[in-house]
């Protein structure tokens, strides 16, 4: 197993002075069963994303690490907002469509994470969210998967046709309905978030998800207070519980020194 990122860790100032730490670590592994790695993320403050590519022994590959790139790109510019991810994303696209070993029809990649908005009058985190790789947020003890799937399975279960239960080993259970990719430049869900005291994000792909239930993954967060070492437990478990698929997954951390005991549940509102 490859070890977790080193950890890093950026201070941002939050109101009436209070500074707020943001400590996180990443890590993605092949698996027991694929031959090569289609997942990718990043990991720099102000954006924590992970990709799942999908397409042909090369196509899912380029997809994703093309997304990834031009994310990169936003970050090192210094505008990471709704606009610049959409407008990296859409770069993205005609990387992928342009690429010579793009033949697959259905070449693409997931989306999912975080990003720290700081251009507003009190900072806040976004989430991001297009196909079926999650993010997941710990607060006050309880874990809550923030995004919704994009996928055939979700939509069977938000119908009612489907349960939770049933959606586990479903034959479409890996058909997703949005992605960025070469026919596709569909804007990502967002919602947005307090910076809160002791908040943590878990961004994976459903690699992590096939081998670890939510339990599982609030379990290793609870063992471990450290990210990197989060990262690795939790890794090292989807390996050994069968590592069918790539298996990529970041968590950040959230520490406001001298934060008072006050706390507020997830909200869900539209990013600008």
């Amino acid at each position: 197993m490859t070890e977790p990122s080193i950890p890093q860790t950026h201070e941002v100032a939050l109101r009436d002075g209070v500074i707020a730490r943001v400590t996180w670590a990443g890590a993605t592994e092949t698996g027991h069963r694929r031959e090569n790695n289609q997942d990718a993320f990043l990991a720099e403050f102000p954006l924590f994303v992970v990709a799942d590519g999908m397409g042909g022994h090369a196509g899912g590959e380029i997809a994703s690490q093309r997304t990834i790139a031009r994310l990169q790109e936003a970050v090192a510019s210094g505008d990471v907002s709704a606009g610049a991810i959409e407008a990296a994303l859409g770069r993205a696209v005609e990387d992928i469509s342009a690429h010579p070993d793009t033949t697959d029809e259905g070449t693409g990649t997931t989306l999912t994470g975080v990003f720290l908005r700081t251009d507003a009058d009190e900072p806040h985190w976004v989430s991001l969210n297009i196909g079926d790789s999650r993010v997941y947020l710990q607060r006050d003890g309880a874990l809550t998967q923030v995004t919704t799937d994009h996928s055939v399975v979700q939509e069977l279960i938000t119908a009612g046709r489907l349960s939770p239960e049933e959606a586990e080993g479903h034959p479409y259970s890996n058909v997703i309905t949005r992605a960025v990719g070469v026919s596709e430049a569909a804007p990502p869900d967002y919602r947005e978030f307090a910076v809160q005291d002791g908040d943590r994000f878990v961004i994976c792909s459903d690699g992590l998800t096939k081998e670890l239930t939510d339990y599982g993954i609030q379990h290793f967060l609870a063992q471990n207070a450290e990210p990197s070492a989060a990262v690795e437990a939790m890794m090292a478990a989807a390996l050994e519980n069968g590592g069918r698929d790539n298996v990529t997954l970041v968590v950040v951390d959230v520490h406001v020194p001298g934060a008072d005991a006050e706390s507020s549940s997830p909200a869900a509102d539209s990013a600008e």
